[in-house]
Order: C-alpha cells, then structure tokens, then sequence
C-alpha cells in the first residue's frame, strides 16, 4: 500500500457526530456543509430536464461542501447537480452488461412524460467531477504534495462532516456513489470527495478528489486520483485472502488498494 492510500474515507475520519456538523470559520476560512432528504418528485424531474438524464435512485439535490475563503475570494463547493452533469450524455463511455437495455428502459418509462431525458448516457454515473470554483479562480499545477505526515498527527477534529450527494444500486447490478467527507483541525482541513463503482462482472472504478488547507499559508491544494481494475481481476484477488469477499467487494478503501491509479493531477487554487 502506498503512502497516498493510507489516507482513506474510514480511517482517516472520526464516526459522525462526534464533532460538530454544519458551520465552521477558522483562520480566515469557512467552512459550509449542507444536508437536506433525498428529492421530492417535482425537484427529480426539475432536475432530470436540467441535467438531460435521469438521475440516481437516491438523489440529495440541495447537499453540498464549502470551503471559501472571503478574504481573497478563493473557494471550491461539491454539490450534486454538478458531479451529475460530468456524467457522460452521449452514451459513448456506457459500460455494456446484460441488463442495460431493461434498466434504460425502465427508468425511461418512469419518466416517460419527460422526452429529453429518453436517450443513451453512462447509466453507470460516472463522473471526473473535481469541484466548482468562481469563474476568477483556477487551478494550476503543482509539485508540492498533499502534507501526509501533518495530517496523521493528533490533533483536535474542530469539525467533522459526512455529505452524500447520490447513490444509486444500478438494478441491482452494483452500486454507484458520490460521497464527501470532510475535517477541519486548528491549522488544516481536508477533505476527501469520493465517486465509487461497482458493476458487477464488469468493472471496480473509484475517483478521488481531495481537498486539503494550510491555514497558516492559505494554499488550497487539489489531487485527483482515479483508479480501475477489473471485476474478475479484483474477485481473484479476493479469492486468495481470509477476507469476507462479498464484504470487501463494498469496501471501497480495501479495494483502493488492490486497483491501479489511471489518471493523477496535483495542483493549487489561484486567482485567474
């Protein structure tokens, strides 16, 4: 396991509840996490006509993550709406299983009042979704690597948050979700964005984004890092351990470290 993976969605955050949720201001930075239910039928179709798709069976529409930092008018946000419209539309990066036409079919039937919406797309959910920012910030590259050492020492949790955005069990062929967790310590945060795949016979995939603060620089750093692997590849490889297969096959932070990284960036938050 590489020093990168020993920062995961389990192990590095406290149970929720723990620690306050909700509003937080440290050094200059604020710190938003918003968690309403899942949507109503009118915000879903709303939505479905916004996005051009249909979305997930489990849709928090009005969650999101904040961090801003007013002072330079610096921020980065999660929301939902915006991780669904990365979702490929066109069809073309649609994963093929047995049951894909009967899903697409049946999820357009429930729609059936909304005809925009009845095309292909990746029923899958993927998404490379890596934040919003305002249109006068960017990200360039950078070199300087997310602080480890500093984020294992034992300091206080002043807050602690978990936001699911959508989850959706894709016909009972997997699971696909979008999930944040955050934490903020007296002079640092992180936060870890996560999209996690499983389709069953076909393929594992997990994308994670995070997000981590030095309040005392005030350098917004992001590293992306996504990973796949097969669906036989990953079984094999269960197969020969003492694990609970089908448990592992829902730990995400287990598999993270079986999957190769496919696609790495590392940069930092500026003014345009």
């Amino acid at each position: 396991m590489t020093s990168k993976d020993s920062i995961t969605m389990d192990t590095t955050f406290p149970s929720p509840g723990s620690v306050p949720a909700g509003f937080v201001t440290q050094k200059g930075f604020r710190i938003t996490t918003t968690k309403k239910p899942i949507l109503k039928a009118g915000p879903i179709e709303e939505m479905n006509r916004r996005l051009g798709i249909t979305v997930p069976e489990m849709i928090f529409g009005d969650n999101s993550v904040t961090i801003e930092h007013p002072a330079s008018g610096r921020s980065i946000s999660f929301n939902t709406f915006d991780a669904l419209d990365r979702v490929d539309k066109t069809g073309e990066s649609m994963l093929k299983v047995a049951y894909s036409k009967e899903w697409q079919q049946s999820r357009q039937n429930h729609h059936e009042e909304i005809k925009e919406v009845i095309k292909p797309f990746d029923w899958s959910y993927s998404t490379d979704y890596k934040g919003t920012i305002p249109p006068h910030c960017t990200f360039v590259s950078s070199t300087s690597p997310i602080p480890l050492a500093l984020l294992r020492q034992p300091d206080p949790i002043l807050f602690f948050d978990e936001v699911m955005l959508y989850e959706d069990e894709l016909a009972d062929n997997g699971i696909a979700m979008y999930s944040c967790k955050i934490r903020v310590m007296p002079d640092r945060l992180l936060l870890l964005c996560r999209f996690f795949l499983r389709l069953d016979d076909v393929i594992f995939r997990i994308r994670d984004t995070r997000i981590f603060v030095e309040f005392g620089t005030g350098e917004i750093v992001r590293e992306y890092t996504a990973k796949e692997e097969m669906y036989k590849t990953v079984k094999q490889m269960l197969a020969v351990t003492r694990e609970d297969v089908p448990s592992m096959m829902r730990d995400a932070n287990k598999l993270a470290t079986l999957m190769p990284v496919v696609d790495h960036s590392l940069e930092r938050l500026v003014e345009a």
